[in-house]
Formats: C-alpha cells, sequence, structure tokens
C-alpha cells in the first residue's frame, strides 16, 4: 500500500528546491497550481537572500523551504529562518546531520530527507523523516551518484512504510505515472520546473536549458572548485556539459574563477554551470508552473484530465 503523503494537496509534485532557481515566486505558483512549491537556497544561499524570497509568497500559500548541511553549518542562521518562515516542508540536504529533523517536528514542519542510496533510506527512516526523498543519479544538480531512481525506489518502497518522493528524470507525465505505479507516493521535480517563467533562472540559463538533450549533461565538480563552494568530493553536480567543463576537465586552475566570474557577468551559457538531469531534453519551451504542473500531472491548464 502507498503511504499517504502527510499535506494535502491536489497533485502529488514538489518541485526540487534548486537555489539560485527555485525561489518564492516559482514555489507559490506550484503551490497555487496544486502541487507543494519549494524555494531553495543552495551553494550562495544565506539569510539575506532567504529574506528576498520570502515576501513573494502571498500570505496563506503554503511552501516548502530546502536548505544545503554545509551551507547552514557556515550560517546556522539560515535554518532559524527558514523554521520561523513556518514552511509546510523542510529540507536539509546532502550531509549526515539529521538534528534538523527533530528541529523541524518541534516546529511543526514535516521533514522531507534527500538520499542516495538503500543505507540512506535507512537512515532518514529511523531518523523520524516524514518525507523519503529518493534521488537517483539522473537527477540534474548536486548528488552523490550512487544508484538508478528505479532502482533505489524499489528499494525504499521495501524499506521504509514512510511516504517516498522519486527524484530524477522525471519530466512527463508517463514518467510520473511509473513512479507511482512503483508506489512512489509522489514526485520531486527539477529540471522541468527550471525554465519556468516564475524561476530565477537567466535567460541564457533557459535558453541552454531548452536546446540541450541528455547526452549533452556531465557530471562535475569544476563549477564549484571554481566558485570555492564547500561541497565534498563525492558529491558532484549534473550540469550542461560546456566551454568550461571542457577547458577544465582535468582540474581547476586560478583563472578559472575568472572565466566563470565573467560568463556570468555575461550570461553565457558557454561558461555558466547549469544544472540539468537526464529529463532535459523533454524542455521544449520556456512556459509557467502552472503549465508544467498540468503537463506533468497529464492535465490541462484548468485541470481537467487531457
Amino acid at each position: 500500500m502507498v503511504a499517504a503523503l502527510p499535506f494535502d494537496i491536489r497533485v502529488p509534485i514538489l518541485n526540487a528546491p534548486m537555489g539560485g532557481i527555485a525561489g518564492g515566486a516559482l514555489a507559490a505558483a506550484v503551490s497555487q497550481a496544486g502541487g507543494l512549491g519549494m524555494i531553495g537556497m543552495g551553494s550562495s544561499g544565506s539569510v539575506a537572500s532567504l529574506q528576498r524570497q520570502l515576501p513573494l509568497v502571498p500570505p496563506g500559500v503554503g511552501v516548502g523551504i530546502g536548505l544545503v548541511d554545509w551551507v547552514v553549518r557556515k550560517e546556522p542562521g539560515l535554518l532559524d529562518l527558514a523554521l520561523d518562515a513556518e514552511p509546510v516542508v523542510l529540507s536539509v540536504s546532502f550531509g549526515d546531520d539529521v538534528d534538523w529533523i527533530a528541529r523541524a517536528h518541534d516546529r511543526g514542519v514535516f521533514a522531507a530527507a534527500q538520499v542516495f542510496d538503500a543505507a540512506g533510506v535507512e537512515r532518514a527512516d529511523a531518523a523520524g523523516a516524514d518525507l523519503i526523498v529518493v534521488r537517483g543519479r539522473e537527477a540534474g544538480g548536486h548528488g552523490r551518484p550512487l544508484a538508478d531512481r528505479d532502482a533505489l525506489l524499489d528499494a525504499a518502497t521495501d524499506l521504509t512504510s514512510r511516504p517516498v518522493l522519486a527524484a530524477g528524470a522525471m519530466a512527463t507525465a508517463a514518467d510520473v505515472r511509473r513512479a507511482m505505479d512503483r508506489g512512489a507516493s509522489g514526485v520531486w521535480v527539477g529540471t522541468a520546473f527550471a525554465a519556468c517563467r516564475e524561476s530565477l533562472a537567466s535567460p541564457g540559463t533557459r535558453r541552454a536549458l531548452i536546446e540541450a538533450r541528455p547526452e549533452d549533461t556531465i557530471l562535475t565538480s569544476a563549477f564549484d572548485q571554481a566558485a570555492g563552494y564547500g561541497w565534498p568530493a563525492d558529491i558532484p553536480e549534473r550540469v550542461l556539459a560546456n566551454d568550461f567543463t571542457r577547458r577544465w576537465a582535468d582540474g581547476v586552475e586560478g583563472a578559472a574563477a575568472e572565466q566563470l566570474a565573467a560568463a556570468n557577468a555575461a550570461d553565457d551559457p558557454r561558461g555558466m554551470s547549469i544544472n540539468a538531469g537526464l529529463g532535459v531534453g523533454d524542455l521544449r519551451e520556456e512556459r509557467t508552473a502552472a503549465e508544467v504542473l498540468a503537463a506533468l500531472a497529464g492535465e490541462s491548464v484548468t485541470g481537467h484530465a487531457s
């Protein structure tokens, strides 16, 4: 029997809390369309940046917040602010410390733990996570590329009775149906929402995502090294391959930081970090979050089955 989600939403779809992409406007739009929107504080997340995004969520619209473990350790006030915002769901990913789950529960907030292997499922289950997000190696952005999504989903549904969300290359209604048929309680979707009109993505990023194919993605830590971010060595990010990744494939040197900064300033996809999962080939055009959610749910934008 598939476990029910602990909160009430019309469509069992959450947007992944993508740093630099999933701001307050995107999260609100996803929630207003019937899913659960998540605000993401990624590598450059801070108290100030979360303070800028929270007011973009209209009063009465419930959203979640996703943080990164090593960023929270650097700026503990970020977790305090996230809890004070009373999100529906809190996620603190990419770390081994699960104390944040108890803190979330103390504030009446549901906890979503992102995992990468069967051992992670067991740890999240034992820690009391309300949702367990199984992230396959197909997913865009950061993660430990340890297992394929479907294999991990199958293992998770055998190991826990808690709700499990499938993540990684969830780009079409058929993808969502397959995950639900395998026992998922819902899905956690990143790339499909990245090019939405409400996202924080730059025009260059949107254009690159829409033009990309699955084979254009690679796993790399080159951008993180160039930017000086504190990601563990075993957590690369899946991005679109470009001139930057080809130039620095064998190791990052001092000039890499300058090249990255210049590309970001010019909104030049040839040198930017553009997170994308293997579902990127299904992006055809820039759409609203409501349109993406409806397509994933197999509905028209008015909410009727298509």
